[in-house]
C-alpha cells in the first residue's frame, strides 16, 4: 500500500499544523470525554477530571520529548536548539504516560481525590485516545516500522515523509492500533469488575507493554542494549512494575471474606432437647 500523503495539512507563517498534530489533539480530547462519564460513575466530579486532564496533557507532553530527545541525544547534544523545534516531530509515548501519570499524581494531592480510582477512569480513554494519535503516525511515517515484502506493507512516496521513501516497511502503528482494540475490549470486560481500585489501569499498563514489546521489534528503532531498543526496555519495566503493583495490592488492600460463624463441635454433635 503506496502513502503519498502530504505530513503538513496547512502552514500560516512559521506555524504548521501536521496530521499528527491534529489527530493527536483528537485524542486527547476523545479521550477526556470518554473519561468524564467514566469517572462520574467511580465518584469523581467532572471539575476535578477536567482539570487532572490538563496535568496530564503538559506533564505529557514534557516527558514525550524528553524520552524522545534522551533516546537521540547524540544528535541534539550537538544541536540544542533543536530540542524546542516540535514542529519537526519526535514525542515518545511512554514519555508521556509517564509523565501524564506524573501530573495527575501530583494534582491528586492537591485535589484530594483517589488516584488509583481516577486511574481506573482514564484506561480506556489513554488507550483510545493513543489509537487515534497512531493514525497520524501512519499519515506522516513518524513511526516507520522495517523493511518487509509482506503484502500489507506500507511504503512512503511522499517526498516530506519521515519514513524511507520507496522502501516497503511494517505498518507498525496499525499494529498496535490493533492491539489497543484487543486490550480496550479486555478492560471493557473486566470493567467495576477488579479490586482494590487502580487494578484496571495496572492490567491495562501490562497488557500493553507485552504488546508494545513484540511491536517493537518491527520498528525501525535504534539498539540500545543489545538487540533491545529503548521501547524494550520500558515496556519490561512497566510490565514488571504493573504486575508487583497489581499483586501487592491485591494482597495487601483486599480483605478476605470473613468465614462464616460455626457452632462448637460438641453443640453441632448434640441433639436439640425437647420439652417434658
Amino acid at each position: 500500500m503506496e502513502i503519498g500523503i502530504d505530513p503538513e495539512i496547512a502552514r500560516i507563517g512559521s506555524f504548521s499544523m501536521g496530521w499528527h498534530g491534529l489527530l493527536m489533539l483528537i485524542g486527547i480530547v476523545v479521550a477526556v470525554a470518554l473519561a468524564v462519564p467514566l469517572a462520574r460513575r467511580l465518584g469523581i466530579k467532572d471539575d476535578i477530571t477536567f482539570t487532572a486532564a490538563i496535568w496530564a496533557v503538559v506533564f505529557g507532553f514534557v516527558g514525550a520529548r524528553l524520552t524522545h530527545v534522551i533516546d537521540d541525544w547524540s544528535y541534539y547534544s550537538q544541536h540544542p536548539l533543536q530540542i524546542l523545534a516540535i514542529q519537526k516531530g519526535g514525542l515518545g509515548w511512554y514519555g508521556a504516560l509517564i509523565g501524564g501519570t506524573i501530573g495527575v499524581a501530583i494534582y491528586s494531592r492537591i485535589g484530594k481525590f483517589s488516584l488509583a480510582r481516577f486511574a481506573d477512569a482514564a484506561a480506556p480513554g489513554v488507550l483510545l485516545g493513543l489509537s487515534i494519535g497512531r493514525i497520524g503516525c501512519t499519515l506522516n511515517g513518524d513511526a516507520p516500522g522495517t523493511e518487509t515484502s509482506l503484502p500489507w506493507a506500507f511504503t512512503y512516496t511522499h517526498p516530506d515523509s519521515f519514513a524511507p521513501l520507496w522502501v516497503p516497511t511494517h505498518p507498525a502503528p496499525v499494529y498496535e492500533i490493533l492491539w489497543n482494540v484487543i486490550v480496550l475490549v479486555v478492560l471493557w470486560r473486566l470493567w467495576k469488575r477488579l479490586s482494590p481500585d487502580g487494578s484496571l489501569f495496572l492490567v491495562s499498563l501490562a497488557l500493553y507493554a507485552v504488546g508494545r514489546f513484540v511491536i517493537s521489534w518491527f520498528r525501525a528503532e535504534d539498539q540500545v542494549l543489545g538487540p533491545l531498543h529503548q521501547s524494550h526496555l520500558i515496556s519490561i519495566a512497566i510490565f514488571v512494575i504493573a504486575g508487583a503493583l497489581l499483586a501487592y495490592r491485591k494482597t495487601r488492600l483486599v480483605r478476605p471474606e470473613p468465614a462464616p460463624e460455626t457452632l462448637p463441635q460438641e453443640n453441632q454433635l448434640e441433639p436439640p432437647q425437647t420439652p417434658a
